[in-house]
């Protein structure tokens, strides 16, 4: 264990500062705490409304996350009425929060944690309530409280399993206040408390109390051969990524027939491991190890026999027959453990380990899914631990229910904030560096989606992801390096995409260059440039996009950018126009190819966006004004008096009627065409 805590960072902080800076060291170490998991406390003089001294207990807030918590996330609840619950026999919960929301000390706060009363009945100051791998370990294990006495002699209690709560709570407050030689209560199947005088006694506490189960556990785990030893082994990295390549677009389709999900492959060290071994099936089914872990796993992973990697029919045969048997298994598991008026999740898995290959995860946005992901690395550590000193036990799948199911636990998941028109969704958006695409990417990724920037501009396609990672979240964006004309680039830049999320929904081609000339002044290289960035390159995205969204089986949305000169002729621009009516035509076609795999393949058609855009920087303007007998900075008032609204077209426009195609609201909607250009009559669509 790695001791965090700094004197001279410690210094002259308050109380509640120091609350903060402890908890947000406890969660910098993932095998300390999960991921929005573990709560901490101090109890606090504090000054109410009037001025007048009470005690607060300052509470780590439902749905915050303790490695970046700040003041906000720390309610205060008024100690003293609290404390007066004592002296009842039993509550429930919708009495216990009815009860602490009238104690909150704050208003417009945060719900104190659900296990807030643990933390008021326990007659110590700074409470710690972690859930790290090497006590859960024990936890789960089914001498655990005899391992426990091994390491802890009489300095550690003992609670067998129980819901958070009010009778928790009083049990905990119980065992610790009556025994002044405890220095840690370890809950079965759950988790760790630990405490101090002051926020630097409670931290080292709790270090030191983990440090000495992992030291424990090292000793025990020394020349064992863990899982039952390898029964296969994994494929070359090479396969592997081949594998995932082939595969998580499959896995898309097949977990997003409830709600589209996005994907996190991993084949690291330890999860090799685990899914090569022969234990494999009998661990994993045991299902989760403690309710921190549950949420964000479910009870139990979806474990895929009989994949190939020569053999992609036998793979998608054996991830089909594992899919239905886990439906049937959660489906099972509800209805056996369902209470009135109790609604079903979706019942396909979150993790999904295959031997030989490694472990998906999924989520309903990337860091969901990582999250995921980063929970079942620590199963995978608690499950090594328990099964190593002893047996892996895991909760019921009654005990389980009554978590995942468990109304405060859903009111906590309550707080994400509504999921937006593209939620759960990528797409892919060409020349996303500058103008219209940049306009795209930005209006996509506020509307939720996850986005991939791709230009041949590399560098300008990193600074908007940037830009959008900051906005949105660092998971959101991805950029790629791309020249549409080229095959492999779009085949790799599609390659990555799948990686990174699994698949793709929407598909934008923007990329696009132009030249004006008239045509006896029109080389072979400048028509067949326009041909090949504006024809070509549009038909190798496209197809791409096609193999992808055929696999997953979900549908999709193609958006072409085409131009009002599909639809009109452009005054000496025939290489030009001819290329983006080919686009069109070509968007047409594959409406017809796409729609019974739900497929919708739509173009918008623009005119004379000239702010932001790259192409309107250069000699285009320039070849435009010579056509029309103007000068360059008259052009954009020429071509808004040329419409008949009067009206300007920015990137922004055409972000908007993009945005359209790609959300539901268009969803019956295939082959069409949207002009945003002002109105220019002769580009009216016939």
């Amino acid at each position: 264990m790695k001791n965090f805590w700094n004197d001279n960072k410690a210094k002259g902080m308050s109380e509640l500062d120091l609350l903060i800076y402890r908890s947000n060291i406890l969660g910098e170490d993932p095998s300390v705490t999960n991921w929005a998991g573990g709560n901490t406390s101090a109890k606090i003089e504090e000054k109410d409304f009037r001025g007048r001294p009470i005690r607060v207990l300052r509470v780590k807030g439902s749905g915050t996350d303790l490695r970046t918590i700040t003041r906000m996330g720390f309610p205060g609840v008024h100690l003293d009425p609290v404390l007066e619950l004592r002296s009842r026999s039993s509550m429930t919960d919708e009495e216990m929060v009815d009860y602490l929301a009238h104690c909150l000390v704050d208003l417009n706060a945060k719900r104190p944690s659900i296990d807030a009363l643990i933390h008021a009945f326990i007659d110590h100051t700074h409470i710690d309530h972690m859930h790290p791998d090497a006590i859960i370990a024990l936890c789960t294990a089914k001498d655990g409280k005899q391992l426990m006495k091994k390491i802890y002699g009489d300095a550690a209690g003992w609670l067998p399993w129980l819901r958070p709560g009010f009778t928790l709570a009083k049990q905990c407050g119980e065992l610790i206040n009556d025994n002044t030689k405890l220095r840690a209560v370890l809950l079965g199947k759950h988790g760790l408390i630990t405490w101090g005088s002051t926020a630097k006694e409670s931290y080292n506490n709790t270090i030191d109390v983990i440090a000495d189960a992992q030291d424990f556990l090292k000793r025990q785990l020394k020349g064992k051969k863990v899982f039952g030893g390898a029964r296969i082994s994994s494929m070359s990295p090479a396969a592997r990524k081949e594998f995932a390549q082939e595969f998580l677009p499959l896995v898309r389709g097949a977990v997003s027939r409830y709600k589209r999900a996005v994907l996190t492959f991993d084949d690291a060290p330890d999860v090799l491991e685990f899914v090569n071994s022969n234990d494999l099936k009998s661990l994993a089914g045991k299902g989760a190890a403690c309710p921190d872990h549950l949420v964000s796993t479910k009870l139990f992973p979806m474990v895929v026999e009989g994949v190939q990697l020569d053999n992609h029919a036998k793979s998608q045969a054996a991830f089909k027959k594992s899919l239905d048997e886990y439906v049937k298994r959660y489906e099972a598991y509800f209805n056996a453990n369902k209470n009135a008026g109790d609604k079903i999740y979706d019942p396909f898995p979150r993790v999904i380990l295959i031997p030989g290959i490694g472990m998906i995860s999924t989520g309903k946005d990337k860091s969901s899914a990582n999250i995921a992901r980063d929970i079942y690395h620590r199963t995978i550590a608690v499950i090594k631990g328990a099964s190593s000193v002893s047996t892996y036990v895991s909760m019921t799948p009654a005990e389980a229910y009554s978590v995942e199911y468990w109304p405060l636990e859903i009111y906590k998941l309550s707080l994400a904030p509504p999921e937006k028109s593209l939620s759960r969704r990528v797409a892919f958006v060409t020349g996303g560096a500058s103008g219209i695409g940049r306009e795209i990417a930005r209006r996509f990724a506020a509307e939720g989606a996850h986005v991939v920037v791709a230009d041949i501009n590399g560098e300008g396609a990193k600074a908007v992801a940037s830009e959008l990672g900051k906005a949105y979240g660092s998971n959101r964006a991805l950029s790629c390096t791309i020249n549409v004309t080229k095959e492999t680039d779009i085949q790799r830049a599609f390659a990555e995409t799948v990686a990174t999320f699994g698949g793709v929904d929407i598909v934008v081609s923007n990329a696009g260059i132009s030249s004006a000339n008239p045509i006896e002044h029109t080389s072979v290289d400048q028509w067949q440039r326009q041909m090949d960035i504006l024809g070509k390159g549009y038909f190798l995205v496209a197809r791409e996009a096609f193999r992808v969204m055929k696999k997953q089986g979900i549908g999709g949305s193609i958006i072409f950018i085409a131009s009002k000169n599909a639809l009109a002729s452009g005054k000496n621009a025939a290489a030009y126009s001819s290329a983006k009516a080919a686009e069109l035509h070509l968007a047409r076609c594959l409406a017809d190819e796409g729609g019974a795999a739900k497929i919708r393949v739509n173009t918008v058609c623009p005119d004379a966006v000239l702010r932001g855009s790259s192409i309107w920087s250069g000699n285009w303007r320039k070849e435009r004004a010579q056509a029309y007998g103007i000068r360059p900075d008259q052009l954009e008032e020429f071509y808004r008096k040329r419409t008949l609204l009067g009206e300007s077209i920015l990137p922004e426009d055409i972000a908007e009627a993009a945005l359209f195609f790609a959300t539901d609201k268009s969803l019956k909607t295939t082959g069409g065409v949207l002009t945003v250009d002002g109105g220019v009559a002769a580009a009216f669509v016939r």
